[in-house]
């Protein structure tokens, strides 16, 4: 695809447009919005990774990793809003997610300790630890109101905060794999990843792309439990006051 042809590629964006006005969703400005900063953050750093890849320089990999994770965690503190420190805590899980999945990849040989395949393969596994960490606190919040009652209850009988919250726990810290898990379910069936779809348009062999997309979805599976299981543990603490009072 020439540089040229890629605007034809805007067409797409003039249809969710033209529905966004003929529905009055409003949508208008979102699209736009996003449309431009899509379009001028992939430009941006497929420069910066022609640079690094050329480069071939762990301080230029490490920056843009640590990089990755500081945008994944504000992204994710977002849900969090009025957790004091949340931010923090994310940026550990997804940084230990990183640490122990990456290391694993490359001392088992499963990938070459390359700019080509840590990057690309480090902002998978941290977008998608990203989401797990969005989807865990969206559902502490929506559970730890729901069930305020038991734990106050719970709280007033002598319980831990971590033995009050337990139930609630569980249920966040399932609740925020269970996407993942379901995606591993119908991949291939109902989808072919991003992955696997690039590999076979720049000419890749299908046997190879799957190859790689099964080593990315296997990774997936470890790094959805380590960040949400991670995150539960240094995070539960934040919902209850220094004297031990569930927040409002």
């Amino acid at each position: 695809m020439t540089a040229f042809s890629m605007w034809f590629a805007f067409a797409f964006v003039l249809i969710a447009l033209l529905l966004s006005v003929w529905q009055k969703l409003g949508l208008e400005k979102e699209i736009a919005i996003g449309t431009v900063r899509s379009t001028v953050q992939l430009l941006a750093i497929g420069y910066v990774l022609q640079f690094v890849f050329q480069s071939d320089h762990i301080g230029f990999i490490l920056i843009l990793i640590v990089m990755m994770v500081s945008v994944a965690s504000w992204n994710a503190a977002s849900r969090g809003a009025g957790l004091p420190g949340i931010f923090w805590r994310i940026a550990i899980a997804l940084s230990v997610t990183e640490l122990v999945t990456m290391g694993l990849l490359v001392l088992l040989g499963l990938v070459s300790p390359t700019p080509q395949y840590l990057i690309p393969m480090s902002g998978m596994i941290i977008g998608s630890s990203m989401v797990v960490c969005g989807l865990y606190l969206n559902h502490m919040n929506r559970e730890t109101e729901s069930s305020r009652g038991e734990i106050e209850a719970l709280l007033s009988l002598g319980a831990t905060p971590r033995q009050a919250i337990q139930g609630v726990l569980k249920r966040a810290v399932k609740a925020s794999m269970i996407p993942t898990f379901d995606t591993m379910k119908t991949i291939g069936l109902v989808q072919l990843p991003g992955m696997m779809t690039g590999m076979i348009v720049a000419g890749a062999s299908p046997i190879d792309a799957v190859r790689y997309q099964i080593l990315i979805m296997l990774t997936f599976s470890s790094s959805a439990a380590i960040s949400a299981v991670l995150i539960s543990l240094i995070s539960y603490r934040l919902w209850f006051t220094k004297e031990s009072i569930l927040r409002s």
